[in-house]
């Protein structure tokens, strides 16, 4: 993703931000506790792959879905089948697929789904935590996180670089590094991005996509002791305040991370990073924030 496309995927969480939403679902995290069985209206969603059969079943056609799922054995199709029969046996067989797939993250967070729809939150919040734990390095991590952490904006905070000026000793592995960042890929773009800083030890766009790569949604904090340390080691460097801006509004810190975002602008107002801090102080504006 160049870093003009990557913008607007900023501009996105931002709008969610500014809107005060809360993505994902708070669940109850205390075992043993009692959470009735009443199932909540509608049909849980899907997070699968996209498809003929995912369309139909997002436009509210699921008999029509549930033919299309059940042509294959493939597991994504197993659990839209599945879903599209919901509430009919829905959950049962869900723990079905899980303990015939028990290293499969989306077979997890599916579990957690049918769960949470059906009224068990606890049980929703366990699955969600096993989908996490067995493929860290799989999207649907990243999205049973979500769930269980609906006080950070969803999904991935973007590493934005100007890859012109990026050191020519880690250029590729950093940009490599970002790409497996985007398809949600954590544990690999860790090691990549890490790989990449160990080459280029005094870049901070380098620097600054390792702290970053550090997020997780269900430890936010964790980049920000890496990124103060850098606005005072790279003063003048708008990579490092645009992105700890960024973050600062994945975690709802708006006033806090607006400030940052001028920063970025007023070190180096002709970068790609002051323009794209723009774009997001714009869209902040006009959601009223300011």
């Amino acid at each position: 993703m160049s870093p003009r496309a990557r913008v607007f995927t900023i501009v996105a969480a931002a709008a969610v931000v500014a809107a005060g939403a809360t993505v994902g679902v708070t669940v109850l995290q205390t075992r043993g506790e009692s959470t009735g069985t009443t199932a909540r209206k509608g049909f849980p969603p899907l997070d699968l792959p996209a498809s003929a059969a995912v369309q139909l079943y997002d436009a509210g056609k699921h008999a029509q879905a549930e033919t299309l799922f059940s042509r294959s054995d493939d597991l994504a199709d197993e659990i839209g089948a599945a879903f599209a029969r919901w509430p009919h046996g829905t959950l049962d067989d869900m723990k079905k697929l899980v303990a015939a797939n028990p290293t499969s993250g989306l077979a997890q967070l599916h579990l957690g789904l049918a769960a949470y729809w059906s009224g068990r939150d606890s049980d929703a919040a366990t699955a969600w935590t096993g989908a996490a734990k067995v493929q860290p390095d799989d999207p649907s991590a990243i999205t049973a996180l979500d769930f269980l952490h609906p006080n950070v904006a969803p999904g991935l905070p973007p590493i934005v670089v100007d890859e012109r000026q990026i050191d020519p000793r880690a250029r590729a592995l950093l940009l490599k590094g970002i790409e497996s960042w985007d398809r949600e890929h954590v544990v690999t773009a860790k090691q990549e991005i890490d790989a990449a800083a160990k080459r280029a030890p005094r870049d901070p766009a380098v620097l600054t996509a390792d702290a970053v790569a550090t997020f997780s949604p269900a430890h936010p904090e964790r980049p920000f002791p890496k990124l103060g340390p850098l606005t005072a080691q790279f003063p003048k460097a708008a990579v490092v305040r645009l992105h700890l801006g960024v973050l600062l509004l994945w975690t709802r810190q708006v006033k806090k991370g607006e400030q940052q975002l001028r920063l970025a602008v007023a070190a180096q107002p002709g970068s790609v990073y002051a323009s794209q801090a723009k774009v997001l102080l714009k869209a902040l504006a006009k959601d009223g924030t300011q």
